[in-house]
Order: C-alpha cells, then sequence, then structure tokens
C-alpha cells in the first residue's frame, strides 16, 4: 500500500484554498508552510503565462530524511505515509538538509522539524486531507497508488504524460503533477526577482554571477511567488568541521612526531592526544549546542538509527575519545609501548573521525554539492592533517612537518578551486558551486570567504615554514600561524556549508 497524490495542474487556479486548510487542520505556525502553491510566470510581454504548481511531501517510497534522522522521529507508516513523531524529534535539522523537495521545516518555537503528513490522523478516520477537501477545482486527487482501482491510479492510467520533482534524486516521490510546465518543478532554472507579487521576501533572492546565469536559468521564466526557506546549518556546522579536524590531524600526526627529536618530550608523547581530546569536547559542544532541543542529545544514544551517519559519527568520536584517551593513560603509567601500539590504531578512528562527514553529506541528498564524495573524502583528511600538523608544528618545529603542512594547505586550496570549478553533475550542484565565491568572509565584508579563506590557510602555512627555516620557530608565532590557518579554514567552510544550502529546492 502507498498512499499518494496526483496534483492536476490543468486544473488549479491557485487560490491557495489547500495551502489555508493545511495551516488550519495542523496547526501550521506563522510563517511555516507544509503545502503551499508556486507562481512561474514564462514567455515575454505580452504573451506571458503563469502556471501554477502545488508543492508538498512526496511521501518518498525510498525517502532519504528518514535514512538521516538520527532518532527515528521520522518513519514510513505501512500504508506508505511518511511520518514524524513531533515529541522525539531533537531539533537536528539533518532531514531539511535530505529532502531534495523542502518539504520539512523548523518549528521555531517547539525547536522540531514539521512536515505533510497526508492528514494522518483523517485517513485513519476514511477521511480525506484537508487539502483535497476544500480544492475547488477537484484539481487534488488522494488514493492508493499500488491499488489499480483507487482514483489516483485511474486518472494517471487514463491522462498519462504525468511528472514527478527531481527523478534524478532517485526518492520515488509518490506526487504525481499532471500538466504542470517543467520550469515550474525545476528550481532553480527560472530566474528570481527582488520582491514577491504580493509581498516582500523574508529571504534575500540568490544572485547568482552573471556567466552561470545565463546558462542555469530561463532569461523567458521568472518565480513571482513562493515560499522562503532558511538556511539551516551556520557557523556551528562550519566551525564542528574545523575542530574535528583539529582533533583528528593532530592524532593522526603523533606516531611520526615521535620519530622526531624535535621538541620536548611532552610535546611529542602527550600533546598530540590532549589537543586531540581537548578539540574533541569542543566539536561535542558545537554539535549539541546546534541542536534546536539540546536537551535531547542523548537520544541519538539511546534510541539510535543506524542508518544515519549522524549516529555512525557519534560512535566514531566516542571511539576516538576512548582510544585517544586509553593511549594517554598507558604513557602515564610507563608502557610506553602500548602507548606507541595505541598511536598507530588510533589512527584507523582519527581517519574516520576527520572523514566521516563526506558520509553524512552524501545522505543530504537536497544538497547536490556536498555528495560528490570522492572529492569531499579525501579532502577532508587533507584539512584535518594541514590543521592537525599547524598547531603541532608551535611544539614540534620540525621542517619537515612545517614543509608537509604548506604541501597540504596547497593541496587543499586545489580541492577547493575543484569544488568550484570542477564537473558537477546536477543543476543544483552547478548553482551551488556557482554561489561558493559570493559567500562573504562576514557580514558587510567585500571578501569571498572561498577565496580568502584558502588564501589565509596558504599564507599561514608558508609563515610557518619561513619561520622554521629561519631558525626563528618562536611557538608563540607559530601558534599565531595555526590560529590563522584554522580562520582560514572556516571561512572555507562557510562558503562550502552556506553554498550548498542557497539553491531553491522548491
Amino acid at each position: 500500500m502507498q498512499y499518494g497524490f496526483v496534483l492536476d495542474q490543468r486544473r488549479c487556479i491557485g487560490c491557495h484554498a489547500c495551502t489555508v486548510a493545511c495551516k488550519s487542520e495542523n496547526e501550521v505556525p506563522l510563517g511555516d508552510f507544509r503545502t503551499w502553491v508556486k507562481y512561474t510566470e514564462v514567455g515575454e510581454f505580452p504573451s506571458v503565462k503563469r502556471h501554477f504548481a502545488v508543492l508538498r511531501c512526496n511521501q518518498c517510497t525510498d525517502a532519504p530524511c528518514i535514512t538521516v534522522c538520527p532518532v527515528t522521529a521520522l518513519h514510513k507508516r505501512p500504508d506508505g505515509i511518511v511520518d514524524l513523531d513531533k515529541d522525539v524529534c531533537i531539533g537536528c535539522k539533518a532531514c531539511m538538509q535530505a529532502c531534495p523537495y523542502d518539504a520539512l521545516a523548523l518549528n521555531e518555537e517547539t525547536g522540531g522539524a514539521e512536515k505533510c503528513h497526508f492528514c494522518a490522523h483523517r485517513i485513519e478516520q476514511n477521511l480525506k486531507p484537508a487539502c483535497e477537501v476544500v480544492c475547488p477545482e477537484t484539481a487534488i486527487i488522494s488514493g492508493d497508488l499500488h491499488d489499480p482501482e483507487s482514483p489516483v491510479s485511474k486518472i494517471l492510467a487514463e491522462v498519462g504524460g504525468s511528472k514527478v520533482r527531481r527523478p534524478e534524486q532517485g526518492t520515488g516521490p509518490n506526487v504525481f503533477y499532471l500538466g504542470a510546465h517543467d520550469v515550474s518543478l525545476e528550481p532553480g532554472t527560472a530566474k528570481e526577482e527582488d520582491m514577491y507579487i504580493w509581498s516582500d521576501r523574508r529571504e534575500p533572492k540568490v544572485d547568482l554571477p552573471e556567466k552561470e546565469r545565463q546558462a542555469l536559468q530561463r532569461d523567458d521564466a521568472v518565480v513571482v511567488l513562493d515560499v522562503n526557506h532558511k538556511v539551516h546549518w551556520g557557523w556551528k556546522v562550519s566551525a564542528y568541521l574545523v575542530t574535528k579536524g583539529i582533533a583528528a590531524g593532530a592524532v593522526l600526526w603523533a606516531p611520526f612526531l615521535a620519530m622526531t627529536e624535535v621538541g620536548s618530550d611532552f610535546a611529542r608523547n602527550y600533546l598530540p592526544e590532549l589537543l586531540g581530546l581537548f578539540f574533541l569536547v569542543v566539536t561535542n559542544l558545537l554539535l549539541v549546542m546546534d541542536l534546536k532541543r539540546p536537551k535531547l542529545f542523548l537520544t541519538i544514544i539511546l534510541r539510535p538509527n543506524m542508518t544515519s551517519w549522524l549516529v555512525k559519527g557519534a560512535y566514531v568520536l566516542m571511539a576516538f575519545g576512548a582510544i585517544t584517551s586509553a593511549s594517554i593513560a598507558a604513557r602515564f603509567f610507563g608502557m610506553n609501548a602500548l602507548a606507541d601500539g595505541l598511536r598507530w590504531f588510533n589512527m584507523i578512528t582519527a581517519s574516520l573521525t576527520a572523514a566521516y562527514t563526506a558520509f553524512l553529506f552524501a545522505q543530504c541528498e537536497g544538497r547536490d554539492l556536498w555528495q560528490n564524495t570522492r572529492l569531499l573524502l579525501p579532502h577532508l583528511m587533507v584539512q584535518a592533517l594541514c590543521v592537525g600538523g599547524a598547531i603541532m608544528l608551535a611544539f614540534v618545529p620540525d621542517a619537515k612537518l612545517a614543509i608537509a603542512v604548506v604541501v597540504l594547505a596547497v593541496v587543499h586550496q586545489l580541492f577547493g578551486l575543484m569544488e568550484r570549478f570542477g564537473k558537477h553533475e546536477t543543476h543544483n550542484a552547478k548553482m551551488a558551486a556557482a554561489l561558493m565565491p559570493g559567500v562573504k568572509a562576514w557580514k558587510g565584508s567585500g571578501l569571498s570567504a572561498l577565496y580568502f579563506g584558502m588564501g589565509t590557510t596558504t599564507l599561514a602555512a608558508l609563515i610557518g615554514l619561513l619561520l622554521v627555516l629561519g631558525g626563528a620557530a618562536n611557538p608563540f608565532a607559530l601558534v599565531f600561524c595555526a590560529l590563522l590557518s584554522w580562520f582560514g579554514l572556516f571561512l572555507y567552510e562557510q562558503a562550502y556549508v552556506r553554498a550548498g544550502q542557497l539553491p531553491p529546492l522548491s
């Protein structure tokens, strides 16, 4: 059994009755929507036609929001409806990144996610969804898509030519459109204006560079009404990528630093693990702070969804912390051989700590820029080794380490340029890559977070190398270089994380 909708855009008059009924029936907060009507105008004056598209959750057969939810708050019912247990949701916002249809919204009052659940409470009473009941043109038809005698199956068979949104995502959407214009269903292909026809925009429009705008958007199509959606992952996620990289990178260098005689015994034997634990704590704090319901953070462990890389990542971080702590304890109690062995073994968990985010981002089906795992995974490893090596250089000013940090900084810059100018398969990814340079280093700044960030990290590495090779390896100066390197990486992550969320999904 699979409940689904047919949205007959041949009949839709854009009256918004479905939107109002949905908000009234489900007490949807002001400014949020579970279903809405998008207006797109196509053509050139005087031959312009307005096209409507009713947008909502697609009740996907293979729903990525269910896969990524760390606490099984999202689940698929036996009747095929994707439902949400609002009391369990921890407000991690991962489902909003995973949904390719912009169908989940964050309730700012409760801190939990909300979505269309097909009016499941009405379905259970043999009633139709509220939106279907109020539609004056019978443009909304619901039913069991697996039943050939259901109204939805019959109309799909009789009319033919139905379309779904973003089929390339492979989610198996169960909302079908009849008579909808392609540009209405393909987000980002129509231009956007600074204002909508009846209101100001809550969020500014996405400004593509002119060259990319001409390549990616139609000149004869413009979105004149749509729902605004926020960028949900901000500076805390960017900072988490940096602090996690520092923790992993410092520990990854530990076995090799033991082979040099530069620096103190404490710096070579204890400092990598101590830095790893410190920045691991900072990483966990950032992750908890980013939750809209931080008091429920233990639910990830108590009610885990093992398909989610948020959960797998939590276990990776715990394993990394446990082995790092054991290595310190072994060294403290004079079991140096065991401590050395643990260091080599810990390279596995440190590598996973650095790189697991690539698999998490791959589950974010709505953010195509983040899904190039073959590029992102080695890039995260390079970032970790670079920023971890930069701080260790302040206490173990080894020339080989300094050279390695410079090489890693240059490779990081090359990876960043590949993210910007490399081949991207989908319209969404191409649009996000084009938007990366436009993310500002900070509010009111004219500097590109992408280019200024990469340049800062590389410059910091070069200064560190010159200090070490020039015999002026002052630890305070090298710590400053490390901080500069971290700041540059943070700016890069800001560009990468934010740009991935800017292309419209509706």
